[in-house]
């Protein structure tokens, strides 16, 4: 799928003053594609700030030295975030994942771009630049500023390679083509270190996350048919093991590791009465289909939303509605059949 960002070079070269944000909870695609977007328009003499709905987590805090992505509210007001002429979000479609963000985008008169990758689309009034074919929001990056001709500054390289490196899960993800890897070898080129950056982003853990790593995984289980692995976290592992929620990331990919497995999914509880979930697939299954139903989204095979009460109720949920997805991709079952036959999930049980 093609883009064309001559548009966007007409919007970049005729104004003066960027914000640049992403959705809540921003991985490492959303940053390094904030800062490589920052470093591109910086070269140019454009006036950047980089303004989120929330804290860049610490894990990734080696991306921005400089510590120069604020929070919404804490490191920079509504008044002055809107204070712009244009607002660029990346690597989100979704008014649910811009908090305040997204209330500062629906008052702003600043023009509104957007540049994603993800599946899941909320008409958010921004002219669009958007491949969901694209493994990663910095892969997209990257071929804006080749088709504009634009040189990728020295501090973009990090940012970009790590954008593309975790979306692709290191490169083992279906999303990775033979395109993926060319970009990122001329970021090797330009001085990207692969060894040094999976050692920064994957050797890097703290004992509280290995603790709680091991409670986690300790309870992962599987449905009656076998095809779907899931685990649980919740707020009491946190005070027992010392972790934060950002310890959570990936643990879910480590259920897709059981033989026979076609998805997975991850309940993480949380303070408000609400619990998160985490999806993954590995094989045909729209998580992203089944994340809409409860209000999130995503790409077709990681995806994840937030629902209300508690954690078993909002497990029991999930998994009848993953069972009744998988049904319907079964040879045999018509499009639309949601029954489950014999198959009940059962909740989870607190330890």
């Amino acid at each position: 799928m093609s883009i064309d960002w001559e548009p966007l070079r007409e919007i970049f070269e005729s104004h003066e003053r960027f914000v640049l944000s992403s959705h809540v909870r921003p991985d490492a695609d959303a940053i390094g594609s904030e800062l490589a977007l920052a470093g591109l328009l910086e070269r140019r003499g454009k006036s950047v700030r980089i303004v989120n709905p929330s804290d860049i987590p610490g894990n990734l805090s080696f991306l921005d030295p400089a510590r120069r992505i604020m929070k919404l509210g804490v490191g920079i007001s509504e008044e002055e975030a809107a204070d712009t002429d244009v607002h660029v979000i990346l690597d989100t479609s979704a008014w649910a994942q811009l908090l305040g963000v997204g209330k500062l985008l629906k008052k702003t008169k600043a023009v509104k771009v957007l540049i994603d990758h993800h599946l899941s689309s909320d008409n958010i009034g921004a002219l669009e630049f958007k491949d969901v074919t694209a493994e990663a929001t910095g892969s997209l990056v990257f071929e804006m500023a080749e088709a504009l001709g634009y040189e990728i500054a020295p501090e973009a390289v990090v940012p970009l390679f790590c954008a593309i490196a975790t979306d692709t899960g290191w490169f083992r993800f279906s999303s990775t083509k033979s395109r993926t890897m060319r970009i990122v070898g001329h970021l090797i080129d330009l001085g990207a270190r692969p060894n040094v950056i999976y050692e920064q982003l994957y050797e890097n853990y703290s004992l509280p996350r290995i603790h709680l790593a091991g409670r986690v995984l300790s309870r992962a289980t599987l449905d009656s048919t076998g095809k779907i692995a899931y685990t649980w976290v919740q707020l009491s592992d946190f005070v027992a093991t010392g972790a934060t929620p950002v310890d959570t990331e990936d643990l879910v990919n480590e259920c897709l590791r059981i033989t026979g497995t076609e998805c997975a999914f991850i309940a993480i509880e949380q303070p408000n009465q609400r619990v998160k979930i985490s999806f993954r697939s590995r094989t045909d299954l729209n998580v992203a289909a089944v994340a809409e139903k409860f209000g999130g989204g995503g790409h077709k095979q990681a995806a994840g939303a937030v629902l209300p009460g508690q954690l078993d109720t909002a497990t029991t949920a999930v998994l009848l509605e993953l069972n009744a997805a998988l049904s319907r991709t079964e040879p045999g079952h018509a499009q639309g059949d949601g029954v489950l036959g014999e198959h009940r999930p059962a909740a989870p049980k607190p330890i």
